[in-house]
């Protein structure tokens, strides 16, 4: 069973009143249709294990890029090593190496997020391990054959102009064992996008 982040909603509608959200035409910014997509997205995000997915299809509603496909640019010039929050959130061994790995995921010329990504390649495969490192395939494309589930650690709505919600998440195996810890930032370009049916029930609004 998900573990599910609360969020208020009050919360979220204050933030995109005050964030300059992407405004619809007839809409100012922070308007309820933006706010009714970001409650869409963070639902799309609590509700299902892969965030790469979540991001196809609202790449494939928005137009952008046909055929609709995410990718990872990788941002190798950029390090930040685990701390010992992300060490514990993966039950890492003392001295286990960990991997880190940001992309930013585009659909077509949109940014619409950016990931840090902390994963031990000992619980990966050398083919996964060959993939991140040489590819710009999405992390969760990547790692699927290990039928992981994805547990929310926290999810907080952003006041800033450009971005419009940041999780954070751990990846498990289906055996039960954590192997990456992704921090998240959601771009507020994804407001802009009416959101595709919902992956829990097939409607949205």
């Amino acid at each position: 069973m998900k573990h599910k982040a609360k969020v208020g909603w009050a919360l979220v509608a204050a933030v995109l009143a005050g964030a300059g959200a992407p405004a619809w035409p007839g809409e100012t910014a922070g308007g309820p249709r933006a706010s009714a997509a970001l409650a869409a997205l963070t639902a799309d995000l609590r509700g299902t294990d892969s965030a790469s997915e979540v991001l196809r299809r609202w790449c494939e509603v928005s137009g952008w890029a046909k055929p609709a496909a995410i990718t990872a640019i990788r941002q190798g010039e950029i390090d930040k090593p685990a701390d010992a929050g992300v060490r514990a959130l993966l039950s890492a061994r003392p001295g286990e190496a960990i991997r880190y790995r940001r992309v930013k995921l585009t659909c077509g010329v949109h940014v619409l997020s950016e990931a840090d990504n902390w994963y031990l390649p000992a619980r990966l495969t050398p083919e996964m391990n060959r993939r991140l490192e040489t590819t710009q395939t999405p992390f969760g494309v990547v790692a699927r054959p290990l039928a992981f589930h994805r547990r929310i650690v926290e999810i907080e709505p952003l006041a800033g102009p450009r971005q419009a919600l940041r999780v954070r998440a751990v990846l498990i195996a289906g055996a039960g064992a954590p192997f990456s810890v992704v921090a998240e930032t959601y771009s507020r370009e994804l407001l802009s996008i009416t959101p595709p049916p919902s992956l829990n029930t097939g409607a949205r609004f």
